[in-house]
């Protein structure tokens, strides 16, 4: 890896944008927050200057309040001048949920190629009660009794809920490409784990990145595994987008992600986050010495209670969790009469 950082995970600026304000965090670089109704409650989202307009990075769920909230920065710190792009980081409806406004007022959208089937395809399918290979996928990774009663009693989310349907045409980020924004030329690297082809943009004329959900400080983004493909391992995707986007780390880069704060000290958060999930993978597999579920893992790795909140996503981590034991040899798993994976150390 690149740099060192003695000095860990810092936040340099002491201001963070509220309501309609924004913060600049560099020349033609401004950082806003929109509302999310979850636990993490904002994302953030930028604005960078082209001159003739902006370019816009990430825009927010759908939602009415989100509206209102773009509607008064476009008037306020925007100055009322047009947004010419939209540049989406991945597929997550807080990140691309807002993207087709843009588009219909003009703005060119430009996100990677995966981000954009998987939210047009989600956005075109609406699925009034859950599925039956959803309906199998809880099952198995043990999801049983009052909570899946309850589960399967309401309606199951759906992508069109809160992501507008995206246009049919696009511009696509790609692994290695060049993009302009805010008077910078841009390095495009993508990601993994948390979502599939995930762009980073890192600034060849200072020390900018733009992380997205890839680089957060603080927290660790979900590394989820979904009935749309059971199998997958996020968590060898996840580890090995850390190791290769460390030879690019440097400690003076300022990092803008998309939750928390803007920080310095990029080489130690990534060396951090792939060692919280080794250390993570290394609990699990000690405590597969029995077998158990995956919803019997949930104090092992999480290290806390989990609350009905946070069910789901505690639930598509701990299979990705325990998928990549099980596809590393770490693991074995077993089909209980009950129709629930045991997992037991290998």
């Amino acid at each position: 890896m690149n740099g060192q950082s003695p000095e860990g995970v810092r936040h340099p600026l002491t201001d963070r944008p509220e309501g309609a304000s924004a913060v600049q965090v560099a020349d033609g670089v401004l950082w806003m927050r929109l509302p999310l109704p979850m636990a993490l409650n904002h994302i953030n989202v930028y604005a960078l200057d082209d001159g003739d307009g902006w370019t816009i990075v990430d825009t927010g769920m759908m939602s009415v309040h989100a509206r209102e909230a773009w509607a008064a920065l476009l008037a306020g710190p925007l100055g009322g001048r047009a947004v010419r792009r939209v540049v989406v980081t991945h597929h997550h409806p807080d990140h691309v949920g807002l993207a087709a406004d843009f588009v219909a007022r003009g703005a060119e959208l430009v996100m990677p190629r995966t981000a954009w089937l998987m939210a047009r395809m989600m956005t075109a399918v609406e699925h009034p009660v859950h599925p039956p290979e959803s309906v199998e996928f809880y099952r198995r990774n043990g999801v049983s009794g009052a909570i899946l009663a309850e589960w399967l009693g309401k309606r199951p989310f759906n992508f069109m809920d809160c992501v507008a349907m995206l246009p049919l045409g696009y511009t696509r980020l790609a692994e290695g490409a060049v993009i302009r924004m805010g008077g910078r030329t841009w390095d495009v690297r993508m990601g993994n784990g948390h979502a599939p082809e995930h762009a980073t943009f890192w600034s060849r004329d200072d020390a900018l990145v733009i992380g997205g959900d890839q680089f957060l400080p603080g927290i660790s983004p979900n590394l989820g595994v979904y009935a749309t493909e059971p199998e997958a391992d996020p968590a060898h995707d996840w580890i090995e987008a850390c190791e290769r986007l460390s030879d690019f780390a440097r400690d003076d880069q300022f990092v803008l992600p998309g939750h928390k704060l803007p920080f310095v000290g990029l080489p130690f958060r990534l060396r951090q986050m792939i060692a919280n999930h080794h250390e993570a993978l290394v609990r699990l597999e000690a405590a597969l010495a029995v077998p158990l579920r995956a919803t019997e893992t949930f104090s092992t790795l999480y290290k806390r209670e989990i609350g009905e909140r946070e069910f789901g996503l505690a639930l598509a981590e701990a299979v990705g969790h325990l998928n990549h034991l099980h596809q590393t040899g770490r693991a074995v798993r077993r089909m209980g009469e009950d129709g629930a994976w045991r997992w037991q150390r290998a």
